[in-house]
């Protein structure tokens, strides 16, 4: 099939909502979950045999002896586990198609990083943070920076920078994103204009800024957790390396109480995406294993269009390696889970080849384990703290992120303890997102629906 075929098969998928929807029907205005065990994730404890009312998408009751109204629809959990949905506070997708695969996969809350499509931000997401159509709640950040670089919206002054934040607000985004390349001077207009009309700054580092002066001006949340590579442990004072040598060396271990100091200091969130650099660690220099990657069985929930920019993008024709820098991330967030800073999961699917939407937040959950956090720190980072971003940073948001009364019901049933194994949360009997209830059958058929209309679009 010709390129130009190829893309133009997959133009329903982007942004449409005619792709998922199959609106969903109005959702049963309450919902029993009895029998259950509650993982609230306001502690690290387990309530058991409990009963959850929910009415119109909010948590209303919570108890062992719940009276349960006759209208209710009720979901008998024979014993199974009821926690939080998962959150990925850094996605790249504006496709109705990935959004059906997140929710498969349990994730009922994310965050767009930036460049989501028009359609997508004006059509598709009010729906589905609605409830009318299938998908996780989805925020949204504006991206900016100061030069044509790396191809993103660009900034050139602080007045551009001030009206761009109105802009974005006017256009529903609840969160302006920095790139690596603004000026100073467009940084901190972005910083103040923000704090004026209460829309955050998250995002990368910026080169001429620096991630300390960053968080001590207000920015929220950093991005990816390896930027501090880049404008915190890289020193200006420093004899720089030669490329080569800079990739396969890494800072000095000495360097990350500083670190974590300005971070408590100005209780700012870090995405703890060791599975992004890992990804990357991974491919770096090896065309292999991007083939590799558009065979894995994941492959079938990405959009054809994405898989064609998989296996043009140029992390496998890159020289040296990772690894060092990737064994000291993997300590990096260790030692800040144990200095208590707030992290938050987040992939940057499917921007990154080799991540697939949903099931990449399940491979950093156990990335992060194998660093050496706890299930309940893993489990913390993609539920309760991604809540606690969005109630500091967006005015009015409803809360979500732990199991309580007046909360967003954002839910997950599983089979087994997420504490003891958080594999069970891959295979979810069930997923409430949007006041909408997704039995473990619906789930199966939106990925065959998925599948099916991206096989559809390869075939000649």
């Amino acid at each position: 099939m010709k390129l130009l075929t190829l893309i133009a098969a997959t133009l329903p998928f982007l942004g449409s909502p005619a792709f998922a929807q199959t609106s969903q029907p109005q959702p049963t205005a309450i919902t029993a979950f009895v029998s259950v065990n509650l993982l609230p994730m306001d502690s690290d404890r387990i309530v058991r045999d409990q009963t959850v009312l929910v009415e119109n998408g909010k948590i209303v009751a919570i108890g062992s002896a719940v009276p349960i109204p006759d209208k209710a629809r009720v979901i008998d959990g024979h014993g199974a586990f009821l926690s939080p949905g998962l959150a990925d506070m850094h996605v790249h997708s504006d496709t109705t198609g990935d959004m059906l695969v997140y929710l498969a996969n349990g994730v009922t809350t994310v965050l767009n990083m930036g460049e989501a499509s028009n359609g997508f931000m004006a059509e598709v997401r009010p729906e589905i943070n609605r409830g009318k159509i299938a998908g996780p709640h989805v925020y949204a950040g504006f991206l900016v920076d100061g030069t044509p670089q790396y191809g993103h919206f660009v900034v050139a002054t602080p007045g551009q920078a001030r009206a761009i934040v109105g802009l974005a607000k006017t256009n529903g985004y609840e969160f302006i994103k920095v790139y690596n390349n603004l000026s100073p001077a467009s940084f901190q207009a972005l910083i103040e204009e923000g704090r004026r009309q209460q829309i955050a700054v998250i995002g990368h580092g910026v080169t001429r800024v620096g991630l300390e002066r960053q968080l001590d001006a207000g920015q929220v949340l950093v991005a990816h957790a390896e930027e501090f590579f880049y404008t915190t442990f890289a020193h200006p004072d420093k004899k720089k390396p030669a490329a080569s040598e800079q990739m396969n060396s890494a800072p000095d271990p000495a360097e990350i109480p500083a670190a974590i100091a300005f971070i408590k200091r100005n209780k700012a969130f870090i995405t703890a995406d060791i599975i992004t650099y890992a990804t990357i660690a991974q491919q770096w220099g090896k065309p292999e294993v991007v083939e590799r990657y558009l065979h894995m069985p994941e492959i079938r929930y990405v959009t054809p269009a994405r898989r064609i920019r998989w296996r043009e993008d140029d992390y496998a024709e890159r020289k040296g390696s990772l690894n060092a820098r990737l064994e000291f991330l993997q300590r990096f967030i260790k030692e800040m889970a144990q200095a208590d800073v707030p992290l938050v999961t987040g992939t940057d699917a499917p921007a990154i080849p080799g991540l697939a939407p949903g099931f990449s937040l399940h491979d950093d959950m156990r990335a992060l384990e194998q660093a050496g956090l706890s299930r309940y720190q893993v489990l913390s980072a993609a539920t309760r703290t991604p809540g606690e971003l969005i109630r500091r940073s967006v005015p009015n948001a409803e809360p979500f992120g732990t199991i309580k009364v007046g909360n967003r019901a954002d839910l997950i049933l599983s089979a087994k303890n997420p504490l003891d194994d958080l594999a069970t949360l891959r295979t979810p009997l069930g997923v409430m997102a949007n006041g909408n209830w997704h039995a473990e059958p619906e789930l199966h058929a939106l990925l065959d629906q998925v599948a099916t209309k991206y096989d559809r679009a390869f075939k000649p």
